[in-house]
């Protein structure tokens, strides 16, 4: 004759597969953002490939971060990712160089919504206060000539002073409290001279409290310790860690610049 369970084992046997399905459902979620982590981390390491091979293309200079140049059409704007103006939207200078360059190497793990069809987001950002150059608008120069692209841009520290290529980051997530952003941004601001600029700038730890960084040797590595930086307490008693960095789900990746600047 079968012995049928009574209530109380059946709610023994429930309890226990309801205890198990709670153990595993963190551990699920876990190997999930582990895989999402990994999948960022060599995208990113696509963009520094890229970036390389075009600095040994261009005589050591890496590619520009933004420029902005005047065309018959109107101003045309070429960002390290995509290029955007009169016509459709274009690959940029390290997109060029990578395997697909119409292909959209987002992070995983980046859930901020483009915010227009002519600037999508990757979730990525490009060392921008001391590898790429950063343009400015056209504007007439001293001599009345009009300037434009990279006439008219702050150039990075040239190749043959990049004397700390496995410490310099190249790319990494961008991130402030406002979403992501393309231009990294070193803490001291002693190259674009405005705190706010910077400090929207900085890195997303969006990977279980870590952020990935794709260094200019090449390598790709984790930081796990965002840091406010040294001017995040003015000296007026405001603060930039609520806004516009959003401290401490985005930060720096040293205190100073000792991890972006190559000299």
């Amino acid at each position: 004759m079968t012995r049928a369970f009574t209530l109380v084992e059946s709610l023994v046997t429930v309890g226990a597969l309801v205890l198990l399905a709670s153990l595993l459902v963190p551990v699920v979620g876990s190997v999930r953002e582990s895989g999402r982590s990994t999948e960022c981390s060599v995208r990113l390491r696509q963009f520094a490939v890229a970036a390389i091979a075009y600095a040994g293309t261009y005589r050591g200079v890496f590619p520009a971060a933004v420029l902005h140049e005047q065309t018959a059409s109107g101003v045309r704007t070429t960002a390290w990712d995509f290029a955007h103006g009169a016509g459709a939207l274009q690959p940029g200078p390290v997109s060029l160089f990578t395997d697909r360059p119409n292909a959209m190497r987002q992070c995983p793990c980046c859930a901020f919504p483009t915010a227009s069809e002519d600037a999508p987001s990757t979730g990525f950002n490009y060392n921008t206060s001391f590898i790429g150059a950063e343009g400015a608008y056209p504007s007439m120069g001293e001599d009345g000539a009009l300037r434009s692209g990279w006439r008219n841009a702050r150039l990075g520290v040239p190749a043959s002073a990049h004397h700390r290529p496995s410490q310099t980051a190249l790319f990494g997530d961008g991130g402030w409290s406002g979403g992501t952003n393309k231009f990294m941004r070193a803490p001291e601001a002693l190259v674009e001279m405005d705190l706010g600029v910077v400090y929207a700038g900085a890195q997303a730890f969006r990977h279980q409290g870590c952020t990935n960084v794709a260094w200019l040797d090449g390598h790709t590595a984790s930081v796990c310790a965002p840091c406010e930086g040294q001017h995040a307490l003015t000296a007026s008693g405001g603060s930039f860690l609520a806004q516009p960095l959003g401290f401490p789900r985005n930060g720096f990746l040293s205190q100073n610049n000792a991890a972006y600047d190559p000299r």
